[in-house]
């Protein structure tokens, strides 16, 4: 039986459990005397509660309880006890903790009873009056630019970008000059699943809580920090997670909720959020963009400005990495940056797939496209003009680098060559077809993790790790791993996950979950099998008990003699003979920073796209799309071409159809539900989506040379559609998404009206 799995195309492990309705998520997991929590929410965004009656609630049979800022009392008094693994610096928000409202939807109740039907109903009943904020609400990021500050050090990992060379001075001389701005507003993640929390109460304040996370140890510290328990007794379980796309990696509110209903009731309490409540906590921020460049009658870049201001909340400063890409996907030596802040009365923004990536790499593509139009260059040739071997903003050579086989192989997949430049050439009938393309970028990051390995004599090998599945394929690309690594068939290996009892793992979060947990799993079963090698010498097993290990394979659950796979012993009777009823390791994979620093590591791609747009109505259609990507060695190509299409079909919302549009007035998101907040839907996708994974070797990112592929699906795609729709009709919009508003009409946020 063939055991080599790695870079294989596995179907999901857990893809049955999931068809059939055998998995569970945090909102599914019941237990005898369950109570339902249901919370309620402030219809204004800045002021203070002056009454909140929950008379006629608690008169209800059935409603146990309504917890309000009134009777909530002995929680952590310090900041440093709400913060969490990914918490902006400044003050966390605190449910529960005052009358101050803060922003829109903020939470406010919890109303509590025997059925959720009825504790729904309840909160209908909660009144509330408020004393409206002296100062007017500020909600809309272009009406306060004049507010925006410099956010200095900013969300852990961020570091804001040293300028080179003279900008100002190399502008000025060089003869061909671009200045544009580019605008997205706020974006919401909207997963399919809500975020639930279903806390088992048992006695002595002991908790089991099944949460929706992307981090079973965040969720567990949080929940420790707040109610002053120990970790001992607090254990979150995430077995399954219905997409977050960053929404998970802070503990939202609902579980703070549950946690602290659970133990006042001391019985087991589950809160799940409405559709609506889901806008109420983070999103991708809008986001302002000015981009300057300057280059010479050839495409030689010379100087380079991008500047950017980004909303965040009045009590956290929440940072991205926004200005800093332009400088690192091109070569030029007088590159400015600037990244400002502006603060609204809303709820911290939260990081969102591909979070400052999707929004700078918008820009700055975009930017390279209009600048190739005006040299009157193909778009592809400008960037190989550019094109860098080395992160300028660091100073360092990529550790690997395919992006010109990336552009060659799109290209070519594509069509490209057959492109006619000029806008509004290309036809059939009265409908305009735009071929557009962008490059994209994301790190490739390698975190440290621990995993546990397991195999019992029946052969079965159980690999485990604290880390979470939110729809990328993690149980499925560990078993492989796994099954390699030690030999065994597939069927003999299970992985586990999202629980906090297993050993650690950081969030799963910036595509590092593949490279981290995957090498700990490598290193934990590389492990088991060097304990099985020395069992085959202590048992002496006649045929094998000499050989030195470098003549070993394993493979089919079996110790084979590479020269002679006839001769060997299987695994499980290799214990059995040695009297083993298992063998165990856990291991950590920790990045060789004396191996790594030297070089930028990232993972590249390139886009191309077909658009066919209505002359008559404005509307657009994307017909055909091509993403080539360099993302080092690919663990299971069908997953991972899974995360691609993802990735390509939010790029398509991002640029077409995704904004969450805020009432200035109110400071409320009007569009949070599914109904308005447009999403595409099947109609909308292509057939011609394909995607193209480069060969590309890298043993620096990590030993296994994988690179992350949950972001970089998303990066690019956005602005090669905006190049696209460009080609079709001679407009240029900067601002997304780019609605037929925005194409037929004069409108005030298009740059170029009609």
């Amino acid at each position: 039986m063939n055991t080599q799995y790695i870079g294989k195309p596995t179907s999901r492990v857990d893809g049955r459990a999931k068809v059939t309705g055998q998995a569970k998520y945090a909102g599914e997991f019941q237990v005898p005397g369950l109570a339902y929590g249901v919370v309620v929410s402030s219809t204004i965004a800045k002021g203070k509660i002056t009454t909140i009656d929950t008379s006629k609630a608690l008169a209800l049979e059935g409603v146990i309880q309504v917890f309000t800022h009134e009777n909530v009392s002995g929680l952590a008094w310090f900041d440093k006890s709400y913060k969490d693994q990914d918490s902006p610096p400044g003050s966390p928000f605190r449910p529960l903790h005052n009358s101050e409202i803060k922003f829109s939807q903020q939470p406010i109740a919890l109303v509590v009873a025997e059925s959720f039907e009825l504790a729904r109903y309840a909160a209908s009943l909660v009144h509330v009056e408020y004393e409206h904020s002296e100062k007017p609400i500020e909600a809309e990021l272009r009406a306060h630019l004049d507010k925006a500050f410099d956010p200095g050090k900013g969300k852990q990992g961020y570091k804001k970008p040293k300028n080179r060379g003279n900008f100002a001075k190399e502008f000025a001389k060089a003869p061909i000059h671009f200045n544009s701005e580019y605008y997205h507003g706020a974006e919401h993640h909207n997963p399919m699943e809500m975020h639930a929390s279903t806390v088992i109460y048992d006695e002595d304040d002991h908790l089991t809580i099944y949460d929706k996370t992307q981090g079973v140890f965040n969720s567990q510290s949080y929940v420790a920090g707040i109610f002053g328990l120990s970790k001992k007794r607090v254990r979150i379980l995430s077995p399954f997670v219905g997409g977050a796309f960053g929404s998970g990696l802070r503990p939202q509110y609902q579980l703070f909720m549950a946690v602290l209903a659970a133990l006042e009731l001391k019985r087991s309490v589950r809160v799940t959020l409405t559709r609506q409540q889901m806008f109420s906590f983070g999103h991708r921020p809008a986001t302002l963009q000015k981009m300057s460049l300057a280059a010479t009658e050839d495409g030689t870049l010379q100087a380079m400005r991008h500047e950017a201001i980004s909303e965040t909340s009045r009590f956290e400063n929440y940072t991205e990495t926004i200005v800093d890409w332009s400088g690192a996907m091109y070569k030029c030596d007088n590159v400015a940056y600037d990244y400002q802040l502006v603060k609204l009365d809303a709820y911290t923004p939260l990081d969102m797939r591909a979070p400052g990536a999707a929004t700078g790499v918008y820009a700055i593509e975009c930017a390279m496209d209009e600048l190739a139009h005006k040299l009157n260059m193909d778009p592809v040739a400008l960037r190989l003009k550019n094109y860098t071997e080395e992160d300028a903003n660091k100073g360092k050579p990529y550790s690997s680098k395919e992006l010109k086989a990336c552009f060659q192989q799109g290209a070519d997949r594509f069509g490209w060559s057959q492109r006619n430049p000029e806008p509004r050439s290309m036809r059939d009938g009265s409908t305009l077809i735009g071929w557009g393309m962008a490059t994209g970028m994301w790190d490739s990051m390698f975190v440290p993790c621990r995993a546990k390995a397991f195999l019992s004599a029946d052969g079965k090998l159980t690999v485990s790790s604290g880390t979470s599945d939110i729809g990328t394929g993690t149980y499925t690309i560990m078993t492989q791993i796994a099954a390699e690594t030690v030999g065994l068939p597939i069927e003999q290996v299970t992985f586990k996950l999202g629980d906090s009892s297993l050993p650690l793992a950081y969030l799963e979060g910036g595509s590092a979950t593949a490279a981290s947990v995957g090498n700990a799993v490598r290193i934990a079963c590389e492990n088991i099998r060097e304990k099985l090698i020395r069992l085959l010498s202590k048992t002496s097993y006649a045929p094998l008990a000499d050989v030195p290990a470098e003549e070993l394979v394993f493979g089919s659950g079996k110790i084979q003699l590479k020269s002679d796979p006839q001769i060997s012993i299987s695994m499980s009777d290799l214990m059995k003979l040695a009297g083993e009823n298992y063998l165990e390791d856990t291991a950590t994979a920790i990045p060789n920073m004396i191996k790594q620093m030297p070089y930028a590591r990232n993972v590249h791609s390139a886009v191309f796209v077909e658009v066919r747009v209505d002359e008559d109505f404005g509307t657009v259609r994307v017909s055909r799309m091509v993403s080539a990507i360099a993302g080092g060695r690919i663990l299971n190509p069908k997953t991972a071409r899974s995360q691609i299409l993802g990735g390509m079909v939010w790029g398509l919302s991002k640029a077409l159809e995704e904004t969450s549009e805020v009432d200035a007035n109110f400071g409320r998101f009007m569009n949070h539900n599914y109904a308005e907040y447009h999403i595409p839907v099947n109609a909308d996708i292509p057939e011609e989506f394909e995607v193209i994974f480069v060969e590309e070797h890298d043993d620096i990112v990590n030993p296994m040379g994988t690179k992350g592929l949950g972001e970089i699906g998303v990066v690019g795609v956005a602005p090669a559609i905006a190049n696209a729709v460009f080609h079709a009709t001679g407009k240029r919009v900067h601002v997304l998404p780019i609605t037929l508003d925005k194409l037929i009409v004069e409108h005030e946020d298009s740059a170029v009206p009609l």
